[in-house]
Formats: C-alpha cells, structure tokens, sequence
C-alpha cells in the first residue's frame, strides 16, 4: 500500500469536493479520487460542438447553490467563481408565440401571468408569498441529516396543518394544479418543473417539487457560472488544495478495501493500493458503492439485493446547438434573457402523454425541452459573434422500444440518435425558435449512452442519482438502510445526490455528510451548521 490519509473520497463532483472540503478545514488530511481525466461529475463543461464552445454536458444553472451556505464558507468567490444573473430566472414559451416570463420582481411575474389569467396570477401571488415564508424552515431542512419517517410521520400528525402538508407531500402535479389553476399555460409553467425530477404528471410527489422549484427560482435566483457550471467545482477544488487536501484525477476506485469490519484504505483499477487511517466516503452513485466498490462481502447480500431496486427515473436526451448567430423565440425577445425556457404545448395531458410515450419504451413526440440560453446570458462561452444554446429532452427511454415521432426507424441509441435530434430540432424550429435551423452550424446530440458512457454516476442516462419518489426521499433516500449518509461498514459513508435532499447544485449532501462525520470523529464541524 502506499500513502496514508485520514480521510479518502471518492468522487470529485460537487458534493464529493464539498465534504472533502470540511473535512479538511477541520484539519484532516485529505485523498480525493477520481475516475475521470477532470474534477466535475455533473457540473462538466467542455467543448462539445468545437473549439470556444463552452458547453455544460450535465446540469446548468446556480440554483439551489443560491440557497446554500457552502460558497459563504469556502468563499468561493476567492477561488474564481464568478455569477452572472439573467434578466429572468426563467420563462415558458407555448406554440403560437405566448408565454409566461418570471422575474426575481414578483410584481412582474405576476403581470405576465395576469396576460394569460387573473385568476392564476392572484393563486401564484399566493404559492410564491408561501415559500417565501416557508423559505427558512425549508433551507435548514435541505442542510441538514434528514429527520426520521416516524419522526416526519409524528410531525404530520401533531402539528397543526399536517394532514394537508401530508397530502401535499403525496400529490401529483395533476391533482394539485387542477386544484389551483385555471389556465393551462400556468398549469405548464408548474408542471414543467415537476419533470425537472422525473415526476410525470400523475406520479405522486409531483406537486411539492413542481411548486418547490418554480418557487425557488422566482425567489433566488437562475443564475449563470461564468465560463461554465465546472467553475463551481473548480472553485470548491481550489478551496480543498489551499486546505491541504490532494485530488488525483484519472484514478477509479476499483474496491473500498474492508478488514475485520472496518475500511482500511482503497484499491485503485490500476492495482494501487492506499490507505487510510479513518472513513471513506463515496461520492458515486448508491448503487456503485454498494455493488462495485464494497461488495455483497463488505455490504451483505440483503443490501446489495435492497439497492437492486432502486429506482433511477427516466432517461435524458441532450442536444449542443453552436450557432452563427442570436436566434429569436416566436415569443418575441424577452424569453432571450431567461437563464432557461421551458418549451411544451400548452396542455398538462401534452406532457403526460410525452411521459407515457417514455416509459413505454417509445421515443416521444413532444417531449418537455429546456432550452438554455447560454451564450446570450453568457458571452465567454463562445467565440466572438457566435451563439451556443443546449436543449434538454426531459423523458426518453433508456431501451428503445417504439417510435411516436414517425421518423426513426432505428431500435438502438448510437443508430437513432441523430435522427431524434434532427426532429426535435424541426420541432423547435416549427414552434419556438423560427431560425435555429438558419443559424445551425452544427449540433451534437448526446443519447443516455453517450450520458453515462460519459459520467458512471449517470445511471441509464439519469441526471437524478435516483428517481425522487415519495419512498426515496429524505431519511428513505437512497434506501431506508442508507439513509443518514451512513453503511454498514462503520467508517464508510455516502455523500452523492442519491442521498438527502436530492438532486440539484446545493453542495448539501455534502455538507451535510461532512457534518455527521465530524460528529462521528468528535471533531468540530467548521461550517456553519443550522
């Protein structure tokens, strides 16, 4: 073996390097590990469509990163992370050329909404007023280990308003928004966000993200990373060198080594072997440490056959759009300035059909498309007079079964992929963005293959670490046994977003695991913990 450490982790994604990051202010000395050739995981920006075009392969946008104490803590401002705010957060553009433009001003976001319903504007009014108020309560429950199922269940029954937070907890998209709204533009703008994390209209749970998200958006923030979202994790690796710590890229772990029940180091897929004298933290998907990195011999056979049925939600399709041009949406300018643009007909049953066509194996139709506007929220990601946009198809299968498009003839990804790309790009063309076709200089399309071939943690093409249904949320997340960042190796622990709260740029899993590791080490945890 060569080397010790106090602490090793695997994975130098953003919640890998956040908890590599406390556990090295708290004065451990520190190995990170990472099986790709770059630091990023989900946050990756390269030049996908050719050389200046700075493109974000996985997630975009500083979102819940607006919410979380990590960037005060780490300064990451020292450390070269610079943010750009849009003029919105974000927009809904519907064929025909209406849409729904939201503001960080709620008195604009409401006149646009009033454009489409007074009604719904004076419901939304109310929903974004609501987590305002809430914001707090739902910030410190975000960054913290997650409550127990019967102490979240004892909370639902005491407290006053529990039975509806119960059911609201459980609701679907559908449900609710039927419930609240009358327009179904407005419906859209929220049920959208409900397959921002794998909930089709009718999945229970929906309705708390859909309003969780749109909420979240209007009230912090869409901001933009300048340069690209690997700047965060740049940023967060900056702060970890400057702390001692050491990052070695193009070094998979192969097998966490156990001995006599404890974590003794790591054996690396080149055959090294290195030590540690305390935990382990994966920062890789759940199923990854528990199959591949510890083993039915380390982790027990029940928990490999538990994690067997995890669930990891629908697949995305990506296209990278380099352009020679500004392009316009159909909607006039003002969508141009959002950070992203949600494109759907304007009809929740448009977007549970496109769910239904997904999870029957067959390639939708009219899927949910975000479109991010890149270079024109940010102008370093392109060579000079260019444009760049990235659409994400929220919902395709990862095994192809069928067609509802009636163009692709073709059964397995790397043969109908671009085929697929061609069509939703005539799609947005007919519908969103009349002269993208003109502007194209080139688009690559990235299938749920090419998702995880890429990133190991992309699960059959997944961006979620796990679908967010009701049974895999909170203390249940990834499953009940692992649910507190903990496993049944004692000085083994999990911090990826497969774990509480979930998906998303919040650096909160961990920071929350580097929180209970220090309490399990008796040391102080350097943070500020709410």
């Amino acid at each position: 073996m060569t080397g010790t450490y106090e602490a090793i982790v695997i994975g130098a994604g953003q919640n890998g390097l956040t908890c590599a990051g406390y556990l090295a202010t708290a004065g451990l000395k520190i190995l990170l590990l990472e099986r790709y050739h770059a630091i990023g995981g989900m946050t990756l920006t390269e030049e996908v469509t050719g050389p200046g075009y700075w493109s974000d392969l996985h997630a975009s946008g500083y979102q819940l990163a607006n919410l979380s104490p990590v960037p005060v803590d780490f300064a990451l401002h020292e450390h070269g992370l610079e943010l750009i705010e849009p003029g919105l957060p974000y927009a809904h553009a519907f064929p025909g050329g209406r849409m729904i433009a939201v503001s960080r001003d709620l008195d604009q976001t409401i006149a646009s909404i009033a454009r489409i319903s007074t009604a719904d504007a004076a419901t939304c009014r109310r929903l974004f007023m609501r987590y305002q108020a809430a914001q707090d309560r739902i910030v410190g429950d975000m960054f913290a280990p997650p409550v127990s199922l019967a102490a979240r269940a004892a909370a639902f029954q005491t407290d006053p308003g529990g039975f509806d937070a119960y059911r609201f907890s459980l609701q679907s998209a559908r449900s609710w928004c039927d419930e609240q709204f009358e327009s179904a533009e407005v419906t859209c703008l929220f049920a959208s966000f409900a397959a921002f994390v794998g909930a089709a209209p009718d999945d229970a749970g929906g309705a708390e993200m859909a309003w969780l998200f749109a909420s979240v958006l209007q009230a912090a923030g869409n901001k933009y990373v300048k340069g690209g979202m690997n700047n965060v994790t740049r940023a967060l690796a900056s702060f970890l060198v400057a702390h001692g710590g050491e990052i070695r890229t193009s070094a998979g772990v192969e097998r966490i080594l156990v001995t006599n029940g404890k974590a003794t180091g790591v054996r690396l897929e080149s055959g090294e072997e290195i030590r540690t004298s305390g935990p382990v933290i994966s920062a890789t998907d759940p199923r990854q440490l528990v199959e591949r990195l510890l083993g039915p011999e380390a982790a027990g056979t029940e928990l490999v056959a538990n994690m067997q049925r995890y669930e990891w939600g629908d697949s995305a399709f990506i296209i990278f759009a380099a352009l020679d041009g500004a392009v316009e949406y159909a909607a006039g300018p003002e969508p141009g300035t959002a950070a992203h643009v949600h494109l759907t007909p304007a009809g929740i049953g448009a977007i549970g059909q496109a769910f239904l066509e997904c999870r029957g194996g067959v390639l939708p139709a009219a899927p949910v498309i975000v479109a991010w506007n890149d270079s024109a929220i940010d102008p370093s990601r392109v060579p000079a007079g260019k444009h760049l946009k990235k659409f994400v198809v929220l919902g395709v299968p990862y095994e192809i079964a069928g067609d509802a498009t009636g163009r692709i003839a073709a059964r397995a990804w790397e043969a109908a992929k671009d085929d697929y790309a061609d069509y939703l790009i005539d799609l947005i063309a007919a519908h969103y963005l009349p002269d993208l076709k003109a502007r194209l200089i080139v688009r690559v399309a990235h299938s749920p293959r090419d998702l995880e071939r890429t990133l190991s943690s992309a699960v059959r093409g997944t961006i979620l670490h796990g679908a967010m249904s009701p049974f895999q949320m909170g203390s249940q997340r990834p499953i009940p046994e692992l649910g507190e960042y903990r496993t049944p190796v004692p000085n083994v622990y999990l911090c990826d977003s497969g774990t509480h709260p979930g998906p998303g740029v919040a650096m909160a899993s961990g920071h929350n695991a580097a929180r209970l590791i220090c309490a399990d080490l008796g040391a102080r945890f350097p943070g500020r913990a709410r």
